[in-house]
């Protein structure tokens, strides 16, 4: 086993599946519960494996444990081995994989993360935890500042909704944020900046924005990154995506990181 034979899996996956975008929301939902506010603790450990209870059942991961864990099963079976690879890592390892091979940046990854045994390693809810797409910017800074998230790094994380869609079966909301929901650029921002969107409410009831002539969405909690001081980030990086890549990798390894110690640059 070599992290090359792991990567050159991970990548013949994207290419064959087009999962990129669900190997990402993977990654980001299972690290992002991490919190050091009024509530504590949390950590990529890969809790989502287990659908008994606890975060293999929020409604915020509705897709995660069935779909993006089944589409690594049999990777996580060849290779996961423990002190060596862990699920958490493999995790971490395949959004990584995912955003380079859809165009996006290199992002390095340590390894060392350690799996939960069972649903009881999961946090008690996704509640302040995880964002609400139908939520402003005062439901963002309470949900990413006490994981030790700016407003800069709020804008530049939620430029991962560039590549994806929302799946009304499984969120309620409905639609791609880009017209290249397989290419990771900087297209959300510039997107968001040039398009008129008017209001919608899908077939689940749920509030968001669309673009007419093109069909794409935004969620509220897209569009407050519009509100001052905010917006000076979504200019720089809808001029700038090398700009944004480097601010990207920065905060995204910092959210796979949280929580965890002693992780090793080698495999």
């Amino acid at each position: 086993m070599s992290l090359a034979d792991i990567t050159a899996d991970l990548k013949a996956l994207v290419a064959e599946k087009n999962c990129g975008p669900i190997l990402i929301r993977l990654s980001w939902h299972d690290a992002g519960v991490y919190s050091t506010g009024s509530l504590t603790g949390g950590c990529p450990n890969a809790a989502m494996r287990f659908t008994d209870a606890g975060e293999g059942t929020f409604g915020a991961n509705a897709g995660l444990p069935d779909v993006a864990v089944g589409l690594l099963k049999p990777i996580a079976e060849k290779y996961v081995t423990p002190g060596v690879i862990t699920n958490a890592d493999l995790w971490v390892l395949a959004a990584n994989v995912a955003t380079e091979a859809m165009g996006g940046p290199a992002i390095p990854t340590r390894f060392g993360r350690s799996d939960a045994a069972d649903s009881s390693g999961s946090v008690e809810s996704q509640a302040g935890r995880l964002p609400d797409a139908d939520k402003g910017i005062d439901h963002l800074r309470a949900i990413f500042h006490p994981k030790g998230f700016s407003d800069k790094d709020i804008v530049v994380l939620s430029g991962a909704h560039t590549v994806g869609k929302c799946n009304a079966n499984r969120s309620g909301f409905d639609g791609a944020w880009t017209e290249a929901p397989l290419k990771f650029d900087n297209s959300y921002f510039t997107e968001m900046l040039a398009k008129e969107y008017v209001d919608e409410t899908t077939a689940q009831g749920c509030p968001q924005k669309k673009h007419g002539a093109s069909g794409t969405i935004m969620l509220i909690s897209d569009l407050a990154l519009l509100e001052a001081p905010f917006r000076e980030h979504v200019e720089l990086y809808a001029k700038d995506q090398e700009a944004f890549f480097k601010d990207y990798v920065s905060a995204w390894v910092k959210l796979q990181e949280n929580g965890c110690e002693g992780l090793r640059e080698a495999l």
